[in-house]
């Protein structure tokens, strides 16, 4: 019923920014809370932003705090992750993942709809 498509993704060098957005339809979301993932090459998902789909909470992991963020278009029902300062440990594929309830969560086996995942690869 939900459908998610992630773009934005590409390769850059070491402390260039990227933004990446997560296009969603097939129903409101007024009661969804909205995630960034990511997953490393060997690495399990990992939780990287989450923001409700209404209102202004938000939660960011440790590992973006000051290089991220995340926000919302919601007139095209998209959420977007803002990426600056980029490094190559942010070398991952990124995934947008959709929940039922506001509350957000880190635990990707919470979320019930994922996006396709789009590639972000940092060099040095």
């Amino acid at each position: 019923q939900v459908q998610l498509v992630e773009s934005g993704g590409g390769s850059v060098q070491a402390g260039g920014s990227l933004r990446l957005s997560c296009a969603a339809s097939g129903r409101t979301f007024e009661s969804y809370a909205m995630g960034w993932f990511r997953q490393a090459p060997g690495a399990e998902r990992e939780f990287v932003a989450g923001i409700r789909w209404s209102g202004a909470f938000m939660s960011l992991a440790d590992s973006a705090m000051g290089r991220f963020t995340i926000y919302r278009d919601n007139a095209k029902n998209t959420v977007y992750l803002q990426m600056s300062s980029l490094k190559p440990e942010d070398t991952a594929v990124y995934f947008c993942a959709a929940k039922q309830g506001v509350g957000i969560t880190t635990a990707a086996r919470e979320y019930d709809y994922w996006g396709q995942g789009t590639q972000v690869t940092v060099s040095s």
